[in-house]
């Protein structure tokens, strides 16, 4: 089954990390940052980690030091731990999932990406996927899903079918795997640049890094009707780049032109 993705995530634009400025006091993936997305009427794509306790916290790194005054692993920490740990640059917690849906209550839509826990885009013990499942129970606004580890979507798929899925995808390079990968991390870090699991796990669209979105496997699967997403626009000459091939962006450091 693949759930088709809604037409909101084709024309309106999504907030990198939601509409964030810490200059302004909205740290990335922060609630005043959701507001400010939500108040501008732009889409907003977000970030998961675990708690340890199995609650999906609104947040992109694995580790809590770049972005808060504490330091560790997210998932070394309980939901109550993380929700008194202020995130830097505003006086509010690090959100949950559940947090941040309903503070949008439908009106935006919400890309949610999951960050791969295994290390390798490998095997996901399903943590995050229960916990951003039974976020996301009841909700009824726009919402998809999408990770760089085709074995998180596929998870999603068996729990949610009827959330649209996607994968986040660029070229994947070899810098990225360890050097003495073997044959076996090789070849899976090779289909991994060639979106190969695409159809696999009912995809309905990519998000693709905007320098690479002439590679011909994006092309093949734009016509044979994929959603084309891109990751992540910087400025409006580069959105108009990149959008001879997206049908949309997701963006930072710059407001785009809503439709």
């Amino acid at each position: 089954m693949r759930a088709p993705l809604p037409s909101s995530f084709l024309t309106v634009p999504l907030a990198h990390r939601a509409l964030h400025d810490a200059a302004v006091h909205r740290p990335e993936n922060s609630m005043p940052a959701i507001r400010a997305a939500i108040a501008q009427g732009f889409g907003i794509e977000i970030d998961l980690q675990p708690s340890a306790d199995g609650v999906a916290m609104v947040f992109h790194d694995a580790d809590v030091d770049r972005l808060t005054y504490e330091t560790g692993p997210v998932k070394a920490r309980s939901v109550a731990e993380l929700q008194r740990i202020r995130v830097r640059a505003c006086r509010e917690p690090i959100p949950t999932l559940r947090q941040v849906l309903a503070e949008v209550g439908g009106q935006v839509p919400i890309l949610i990406e999951i960050k791969d826990q295994s290390g390798t885009m490998g095997p996901t013990d399903g943590v995050l996927e229960r916990a951003t499942a039974t976020a996301l129970e009841g909700y009824d606004g726009s919402v998809a899903v999408m990770s760089f580890n085709p074995s998180s979507v596929a998870r999603m798929a068996e729990l949610m079918p009827h959330i649209p899925r996607g994968l986040t995808t660029y070229a994947f390079p070899a810098s990225d795997f360890p050097r003495d990968a073997g044959p076996q991390l090789q070849a899976h870090r090779e289909n991994l640049a060639a979106i190969a699991a695409y159809d696999a796990v009912g995809a309905a669209f990519i998000s693709h890094h905007w320098l690479d979105l002439d590679r011909p496997r994006v092309t093949e699967l734009k016509s044979q009707g994929a959603a084309i997403l891109c990751w992540t626009i910087k400025s409006p000459q580069d959105e108009v780049r990149a959008r001879r091939v997206a049908q949309n962006i997701t963006f930072e450091q710059y407001l785009p032109t809503r439709p």
